[in-house]
């Protein structure tokens, strides 16, 4: 019997909540556990105007619409939809560690995780950058990758979370190095592809314009892909040129430098059904693609297909 696949609704004034018991409507065919506020999970339905049965038998998994089962965790303080409050910070990072040791310790399958707003976090004190760092921390994992998926189209990022300031001391032939080596090797072991061909962009426009626009290129990321060269890595290639359909074709994975350079691509193409996946994790992690939309929560906006499609990715990878 396949493990239960473990879920965080993340920010409880956010729609992580309202995507979570929307999407616990549905029949499914698979377990999953939600790590949260049993109380504001009911009440968030309620103010939804959803039923939701809260299950507590672990060995029972609900798979039934209407019903969810729940790892209870209190919440801090009164959860009000689009209201922040710093003292609930460290109730998101409880039910984000007990989730990640379940997996850490069998107890659960995969990870899937609804979105956290980092600024309440940091204001309540909590050093927080985004899941992917407090997953590769809390997994002591040396090196992780974020990969967003949107259908065919796979962006993984050389950095992440940092100023565009901090971004060209980043790019080093070190970590160009581990990330290429985790994003291959994932590439395999997590989606079944045997030699995967990744596309790596420059850092500067054009490439660097043969070093008139900097000299990443030459110094730094062209030297690496040369070194990868055997195992599928083409690059540095312009990032202007390098989204189009004809450069993509036969493309596994495109490694992007920077955060903005990849992403808004990989959201204008599948936004609302993309998922972020963490590799070089000893366990199966994947999110939805969007924030916290404190502007819509509990007013029966929010649309679960992100989550819908993160946990159905998740339940593949964990096969």
């Amino acid at each position: 019997m396949p493990l239960p696949l473990a879920l965080t609704p993340g920010e409880p004034a956010g729609i992580g909540p309202d995507i979570t018991v929307s999407w616990a409507q549905r029949a499914r065919d698979f377990d999953v556990v939600a790590f949260a506020d049993p109380d504001m999970l009911r009440q968030r339905a309620l103010h939804l105007g959803l039923a939701l049965r809260i299950e507590s038998d672990l060995d029972r998994v609900a798979r039934n619409a209407g019903a969810l089962t729940v790892v209870p965790i209190e919440a801090h303080a009164p959860v009000r939809p689009g209201v922040l409050d710093t003292a609930n910070a460290g109730y998101v990072i409880e039910t984000l560690t007990a989730a990640t040791d379940a997996c850490l310790e069998g107890r659960c399958g995969a990870l899937v995780t609804a979105p956290v707003q980092k600024s309440v976090i940091n204001d309540a004190g909590i050093p927080f950058s985004g899941h992917t760092e407090f997953l590769a921390h809390r997994c002591k994992s040396e090196q992780v990758v974020m990969l967003l998926v949107a259908d065919r189209l796979r962006v993984a990022l050389a950095t992440t979370h940092v100023s565009l300031a901090e971004v060209p001391a980043l790019i080093t032939r070190s970590r160009l190095r581990a990330v290429l080596d985790v994003l291959i090797a994932d590439l395999v072991r997590l989606f079944d592809i045997d030699a995967p061909k990744v596309l790596v962009a420059g850092l500067n426009p054009h490439a660097g314009e043969g070093g008139h626009l900097g000299r990443e290129e030459i110094d730094v990321i062209g030297p690496v892909c040369a070194e990868f060269a055997d195992r599928g890595v083409v690059g540095p290639l312009p990032a202007d040129t390098l989204f189009t359909p004809r450069m993509l074709d036969g493309v596994d994975a495109v490694l992007a430098m920077y955060h903005d350079q990849g992403l808004p691509v990989l959201k204008y193409a599948g936004f609302g059904q993309a998922v972020n996946v963490t590799l070089g994790l000893p366990i199966v992690r994947t999110s939805v693609d969007h924030g916290t939309a404190l502007d819509i929560a509990g007013a029966g906006k929010a649309d679960e297909s992100s989550l819908e499609a993160a946990i159905a990715l998740a339940v593949r990878m964990r096969r």
